[in-house]
C-alpha cells in the first residue's frame, strides 16, 4: 500500500513466491518481517480510516450511507484494530456496539445490523434485524483478541454469540444441510430461502469450529464450496441466491427468489478476497478457486474488475471502483496471476491520496476496508492458519 516505486521490491517477492509455489504458507512460516511504515502502509491506512470515519466513542461512520453505522462497519474496525495492536480502539469500538446496537450487552443479544437519523430526528437504531456476516466477524475478532491479547473476558462474549448466532442465524436446508441466514428475519419465503455467498469465509467457520464444536461451523464449512460452485454462473459470485429444494440455487435479490436485477457486485466481491485468503490446507479451497473462473478469466483480458455481473454470469461495462482491485489481489495471487495482480496493485496505488492518506477520487468506508483487507494479506500483515488462527506481524515482533 505504499507507492508503486516504494512497493515494488517487496511485491516481487512476493509474486515471486506465489510464481514458485500457489500453497500459502503456514503462518507460522511466514516471515514476521513487512515493508516499513509510510504514507502508503497497512498501518498508515489504518490511522487515516480511523480519523476520517471512525468517531472518538468507536463509532464507523458512512459518510454515503447518510453518516450511518452498520454492524459491518464496526466488525471490520474491531478486526483492524486487532491486526494493528490497537487495544484502545478495540475497546472504545466495542464498547458503543454493545451499548448502541446490542442493547448493553453482545452475549443474548446479536446486534442491529443499522444505526443513523432516524425520521424523526433522533438517531438510534435505524433496523433491528441482525447481519449474520457482521455477527461471525465481531464473534471472531473477540475469539483472536481474548487469544492473543490474553483476555478470557472477550472469549467469553465471543462463544456466548456463537451460541445466538447459531440458534437464530443458522438453518438446515432440505436436500442441501446447514447454512447461515444473511440475518434472523425475512430470509425463509414460502419454501426458499435467501443466502449470501460471501457471509461464510472457510477461516472464520474453522476457528468457529474449534472454539465451538458442537456447533453448525464444522458443517457450514464442509458446504461452502458445493455453495460457491452452484451459486456462480460463469464463474462469478453472486451478492445474493436463492435456494429452492428441487431446483436448487439461483441468483436472486435479496429480498425475493426473483432472478431479475440480480448481481455479483459489492457484496460478492468479498468472495474472491475470502477464497485468496483462506490457507492452500483447507481441503476445498481448489475448488472454490476453481469455481470462480470467471473472474480469473476476466482479468487477463481487462483492467479492473467489473462493477457488476448479471444473472447469466455476464459482466456489465462499468469497471468497479479503486476497493475492487484490491479485494481481488489475494485471489490474483493464490491462483498465479501475478501479471495480473501488478496491474491490479497499480490501478490501487494510483488512486492514493498523499494529503489524506486514503484511496479514490472520493474516498468511501467501503472501498478502503477492501484495501484494509486486499493489501494488508498482500504484504503479510496478517494471515490465517488452517484452523482460522489469526497470525500479525505484531504477535510475532
Amino acid at each position: 500500500m505504499v507507492q508503486c516505486k516504494q512497493l515494488a521490491a517487496g511485491f516481487v517477492l512476493l509474486c515471486g513466491a506465489a510464481m514458485a509455489s500457489l500453497a500459502q504458507p503456514h503462518p507460522s512460516a511466514v516471515s514476521p518481517g513487512g515493508p516499513a511504515v509510510s504514507s502508503g502502509s497497512p498501518v498508515a491506512l489504518w490511522q487515516a480510516y480511523a480519523s476520517s470515519f471512525l468517531s472518538s466513542d468507536g463509532r464507523v461512520i458512512d459518510p454515503q450511507g447518510a453518516n450511518r453505522t452498520t454492524s459491518e462497519g464496526q466488525s471490520y474496525a474491531l478486526f483492524f484494530a486487532l491486526v494493528n495492536n490497537d487495544r484502545a480502539r478495540f475497546d472504545q469500538v466495542l464498547a458503543w456496539t454493545q451499548s448502541n446496537l446490542a442493547g448493553g450487552n453482545l452475549g443474548p443479544h446479536l446486534p442491529a445490523w443499522e444505526w443513523g437519523h432516524r425520521k424523526d430526528g433522533t438517531w438510534g437504531q435505524l433496523d433491528p434485524n441482525s447481519a449474520a456476516d457482521s455477527d461471525l466477524w465481531i464473534a471472531y475478532d473477540l475469539l483472536e483478541a481474548g487469544r492473543l491479547w490474553h483476555l478470557p473476558a472477550y472469549t467469553a462474549i465471543a462463544l456466548r454469540m456463537l451460541h445466538q448466532i447459531a440458534r437464530r442465524e443458522t438453518t438446515t436446508l432440505p436436500s442441501f444441510g446447514p447454512v447461515l441466514l444473511p440475518g434472523e428475519y425475512g430470509f425463509h419465503l414460502k419454501g426458499s430461502w435467501i443466502l449470501n455467498p460471501c457471509y461464510t469465509p472457510l477461516f472464520l467457520l474453522r476457528r468457529l469450529a474449534k472454539a465451538d464444536p458442537t456447533g453448525p461451523w464444522a458443517g457450514i464449512a464442509m458446504l461452502q464450496s458445493s455453495l460457491i460452485e452452484h451459486s456462480s454462473p460463469g464463474g462469478f459470485a453472486m451478492d445474493w441466491v436463492s435456494y429452492t429444494p428441487g431446483s436448487g440455487f439461483l441468483p436472486s435479490r435479496s429480498n425475493s427468489i426473483q432472478t431479475d436485477g440480480a448481481l455479483g457486485s459489492y457484496d460478492a466481491i468479498r468472495v474472491y478476497t475470502w477464497a485468496g485468503m483462506t490457507s492452500s490446507e483447507e481441503p476445498s479451497r481448489a475448488a472454490i478457486l476453481a469455481a470462480l473462473h470467471g473472474m480469473r478469466d476476466y482479468l487477463l483480458q481487462h483492467n479492473a474488475p467489473p462493477e457488476k455481473v448479471n444473472a447469466m454470469g455476464v459482466p456489465l461495462p462499468n469497471d468497479g471502483p479503486v476497493g475492487f482491485s484490491a479485494a481481488v489481489l489475494p485471489f490474483l495471487l493464490e491462483t498465479g496471476q501475478t501479471a495480473e495482480a501488478q496491474k491490479q496493485l497499480q490501478r490501487v496505488e494510483s488512486q492514493l491520496d498523499e494529503k489524506t492518506g486514503l484511496y479514490g477520487k472520493v474516498p468511501t468506508y467501503y472501498d478502503q476496508n477492501l484495501i484494509l483487507f486486499g493489501l494488508g494479506w498482500s504484504q503479510r500483515q496478517f494471515r490465517f492458519s488452517p484452523d482460522g488462527e489469526l497470525w500479525v506481524t505484531w504477535q510475532q515482533n
